[in-house]
Formats: structure tokens, C-alpha cells, sequence
């Protein structure tokens, strides 16, 4: 028997560009044939969330719009068109909420560049809410044994990290820094690292990141960038043989990283950009660069398979993403935190309370 939905529903709203976001009842909607609607559980919150309350990308954000694009929760309802999930299925909802499946870039499993791709909580309404829609074919499947609330940050910092670990074309026995590695991003990038075989130094500061990263997520080096000396040189000494990492993955969220991470990477090694900080632009010494024969790539979203491959690591109980749930209605407290950059680990929040 199918669950009986509500017509309304409460979410976390913004109405102008800069906010403020309101908690309050808005309707629940209709999936379109070739979409499903889920009934949202948890959702993780994402520094990407904020930067869609302040729309400071470039890119146009949905007005009014309810953020959120880490969902998780039980699908209520689906569109004739959806043959491969069924009502009662547990799912998520990603940052691709949708792509056309027929240019160039879907045929080639590059989705997340379709130019015609919807984003969750961004170009569409997402997961602060308890009822959102996304197209049937780009749902997160997930098994009923993996807990809601642990797998909301998965869906969206798990996969991206997971895709940049990639993408950096690292190989197991080898080195990779993660610059920005106690945030959401980097404290699962550092366990997906080291599921892969890979040897992590961290790179962040203050104690308690550094405690986590050493202590618990397995990192056998971290470099505090805020009190090195010398940021370029103390990422190297922490590499066998001095020359530095094979990879470096920049998930943080200023500017500055962006622009050392060229001088300290290992000859033929790869920098993989993920982190958006706002404005920001990347930069490397032309002279070193040629001569050390560095590659310096970008790397968006994972598409549908890099997708199951991460949920599946975190399904085997070798990812754990650090996480606090509070309450949907709490969601600006968190943003607040975020702003002054005091989070450690992940925010997931509970759309019931």
C-alpha cells in the first residue's frame, strides 16, 4: 500500500540572495513522470549550500529556493516512466538532481557536465525539506542496511572527494596531501584516501583538527598551515623521500592554498582543485611547473558509477564521515558556524524536528 503524503510540508526556505532562511510550511510537490519523490529523512549540510544563501558564484541561484542537496530518505512516489525503484526503497538525493542522458557528455558518463544538468538546492528545490523531487535515473540507490543519517554527507562530499582521489590518478603506496583535510570534505577524502591504499598527509590547523585527522582518520602526518614557517617546505619533509606528494587534493575553502599547492607537489604529480572558494583564482610558477611536468586539473562531481563506488566503500564500514545532527529548523546556526569556519567534520540535519 502506498504511504499516505501530506500536501504540506515544512522547509527551510531563503526568498532573496543573502537570506535570511525561514523555516516555515510550503506544499508538497508532484513528481513528473520520469521522476520519484522522496520522502527526506536526514540531509547533510554543505559549504555549497552557503554559497547558494549568498549567491557569490557565478551562477544563477532558483528564487525562492529551498537548499540542501545531501539527502537521504524513502521513496514515496514515482513518475509511470521510473521501471527501477520501487515505492519503500530507501534513496538520496545528490547534487545532480537530473541531466538530459542524450548530449555528448551523458553518453560518455560525464553527466555532471551537461549543460542542461538540474542542481539540488541550487537551479532546483533540494533537500531542506521533507519531501523533494529528482529525476529517477540519478537517485543514490541505497541498501536498507546503511543508516540515513551517516550516509547524508556521503552524497555529496563522499563522492566528490572520492571522484578528485580519481582523478589525481594516484595509486595505491602513494602519496596525496589534503589541503583543507578537517572540514566535511577533507576528513572523508582522508579515509576514502586510505581505503585506495594511499598514504595521507593532512593539512589544516588548530589541535582538534589535528587530534582528528592523526588520531582517528589515519593520516600519518599533518602540516598546520596557519603556524608552518614555511607551508611549501614542511609538506615535502613530511613526504620518504623529501620531493613531496604524488597528489594533492584542495578541498579548502580560501584562496591561499590554491596557489602553494603547484610548488610542493612531487615531479609528474597531479593538483586536483574541488574546493570553491568564492572569486578565487588558481596560480603556479611557469618555470617549475614545465620543468617538474605537474598536471593541475579540476574536478566537479562524481557522475552515476563513481556514485555507487562510494556509497558502496561507506556500505563496507571503511568510510565514516564524523557528523551532528541538529534539528532542519536549526539550519542558520549552522551556517552561522560555517562562517567562522568552526565546524569539524559534518552538520546532517534532521527534517522532523
Amino acid at each position: 500500500m502506498a504511504p499516505e503524503i501530506p500536501k504540506k510540508q515544512m522547509a527551510m526556505v531563503i526568498e532573496k540572495t543573502g537570506g535570511p532562511v525561514e523555516y516555515k510550511e510550503i506544499d508538497v510537490q508532484k513528481p513528473g513522470p520520469d521522476e520519484v519523490l522522496i520522502n527526506i529523512k536526514y540531509s547533510g549540510v554543505c559549504h555549497t549550500d552557503l554559497h547558494a544563501v549568498n549567491g557569490d558564484w557565478p551562477l544563477a541561484v532558483k528564487l525562492p529556493l529551498v537548499g540542501g542537496h545531501e539527502g537521504a530518505g524513502i521513496v514515496v512516489a514515482k513518475g509511470d516512466l521510473v521501471q527501477d525503484i520501487e515505492i519503500g526503497d530507501h534513496a538520496g538525493v545528490k547534487w545532480i538532481n537530473g541531466t538530459c542522458l542524450a548530449c555528448d557528455f551523458c553518453q560518455q558518463a560525464d553527466e555532471p557536465l551537461c549543460p542542461k544538468a538540474l542542481l539540488s538546492g541550487y537551479t532546483v528545490d533540494g533537500t531542506f525539506q521533507q519531501y523533494c523531487i529528482a529525476k529517477g535515473a540519478h537517485v543514490a540507490r541505497l541498501h536498507k542496511d546503511i543508516p540515513l543519517d551517516a550516509v547524508a554527507p556521503v552524497l555529496c562530499a563522499g563522492i566528490t572527494v572520492y571522484k578528485g582521489l580519481k582523478e589525481s590518478g594516484a595509486k595505491p603506496g602513494q602519496t596525496v596531501a589534503i589541503v583543507g583535510a578537517g572540514g566535511g570534505l577533507g576528513s572523508l577524502a582522508q579515509q576514502y584516501a586510505r581505503a585506495m591504499g594511499l598514504k595521507v598527509i593532512a593539512v589544516d590547523t588548530g589541535d582538534d583538527k589535528k587530534k582528528m585527522c592523526l588520531e582517528q582518520l589515519g593520516s600519518y602526518a599533518f602540516v598546520d598551515f596557519a603556524t608552518s614557517k614555511n607551508v611549501v617546505k614542511d609538506v615535502q619533509e613530511a613526504t620518504e623521500d623529501g620531493l613531496g606528494p604524488h597528489a594533492v587534493i584542495l578541498v579548502a575553502v580560501n584562496e591561499k592554498p590554491f596557489q602553494q599547492a603547484a610548488e610542493y607537489v612531487r615531479p609528474r604529480g597531479t593538483v586536483i582543485c574541488i574546493g570553491l572558494p568564492a572569486g578565487a583564482y588558481l596560480r603556479a610558477p611557469v618555470f617549475e611547473s614545465v620543468i617538474k611536468m605537474i598536471t593541475i586539473r579540476g574536478s566537479y562531481v562524481g557522475n552515476r558509477k563513481d556514485s555507487s563506488e562510494a556509497i558502496e566503500f561507506f556500505r563496507r564500514g571503511v568510510i565514516k564521515a564524523p557528523f551532528k545532527t541538529v534539528g532542519l529548523s536549526e539550519l542558520q546556526s549552522v551556517y552561522d558556524l560555517m562562517h567562522k569556519g568552526a565546524i569539524a567534520g559534518r552538520y546532517v540535519v534532521d527534517t522532523s524536528k
